[in-house]
């Protein structure tokens, strides 16, 4: 374990939720150089698990990390850094590949991250940033007149988000912090993560009037125009799909350039189309469903709701809200 560098005090508390191998012993290795605390509950998801957590720390800021992170060692310093000169009670970083992480790894980096697929629709530094809960902090006051995360997963973060503007908070990109994100390991999870992606995001708008954003279309219309494309092949119609080719190239391009390896360059083409078949067809189906055919949200897509006391209260603040 590397040292953080930092002389700021920090606990460390950690929520185990319901994970069938304990790693309790492992974890109070660290009791004689760490503050750490252990916690173990049933599982009930990240989110109940994370507001768990707040609940028990000690401090008035809370920095929300996802398992599958690696700190830089200078990362509370940046937190640090910038709280002390743009305060604000909800940030989010940015996440990135280390050296060692595989080649799908860094290819589903690449394309959630890179400014040619969706790291650059969704957007960054702007007055409306969503923090995610990978590299997120939250402060105390924050977390305490919102209720913290819902039971929606994914998209209990950008959803804890736009009710922490909705309070009257603000939220930031911290463009200097950031986490090591090993992600998904194989593409069939990476396809069931940005499938859910894409089914959250039309019943987030739901619940938050105003939020909705034309480019979270972006996915759905490319997806068509690809399969429009490829059938106009079929009647001797080539331009259209040379667009697309030209933009895979970029793809290929831009990732060969940042990881200098034409194999990860490759990957990250196939990368960027399961993105957006994943969530592009996720999001078709839940904006049918719930948007236009209005049935409830838990009901179509119970996987993205954890089954649990608090999920009929949840969904009933939400609509309140709206």
């Amino acid at each position: 374990m590397k040292k953080l560098s930092t002389d700021i005090p920090f606990e460390v508390v950690i929520v185990e939720d319901g994970s069938t191998v304990g790693s309790e012993e492992e974890i109070w290795r660290f009791s004689g150089s760490l503050d750490i605390s252990y916690y173990y509950k049933e599982n009930s998801g990240p989110g109940d698990s994370r507001n768990f957590g707040m609940k028990k720390a000690k401090g008035n800021y809370f920095l929300i990390l996802d398992s599958d992170v690696v700190l830089p060692e200078n990362y509370l310093a940046e937190v640090d850094r910038f709280l002390k000169t743009n305060y604000v009670d909800c940030f989010g970083g940015r996440d990135a590949a280390a050296e060692n992480f595989t080649p799908i790894q860094k290819a589903i980096d690449f394309a959630m991250t890179s400014f040619l697929t969706t790291g650059g629709v969704r957007g960054n530094d702007n007055p409306g940033f969503e923090p995610r809960s990978f590299n997120m902090g939250i402060s105390k006051q924050a977390f305490e007149a919102t209720g913290g995360f819902g039971t929606i997963h994914p998209g209990e973060d950008p959803d804890l988000s736009l009710r922490i503007r909705k309070a009257g908070f603000q939220t930031a990109f911290a463009s200097e912090v950031f986490v090591y994100h090993k992600r998904r390991i194989d593409w069939r999870k990476f396809y069931v993560q940005v499938n859910k992606f894409g089914k959250a995001r039309p019943i987030l708008s739901q619940w938050h009037p105003g939020s909705g954003k034309l480019t979270f279309w972006f996915p759905s219309l490319f997806i068509i125009g690809l399969i429009l494309s490829l059938t106009g092949l079929l009647f001797g119609f080539e331009i259209l799909i040379l667009f697309y080719l030209l933009y895979f190239l970029m793809i290929f391009a831009d990732a060969v350039f940042k990881n200098n390896r034409i194999f990860i360059g490759l990957l990250s083409v196939l990368a960027v189309i399961i993105q957006f078949y994943g969530y592009g067809m996720g999001f078709l189906k839940s904006t049918l469903h719930v948007r236009l055919l209005k049935k409830e949200p838990e009901e179509v897509f119970p996987e993205l709701f954890f089954q649990n006391k608090k999920k009929g209260w949840a969904v009933k603040v939400h609509h309140k809200t709206t």
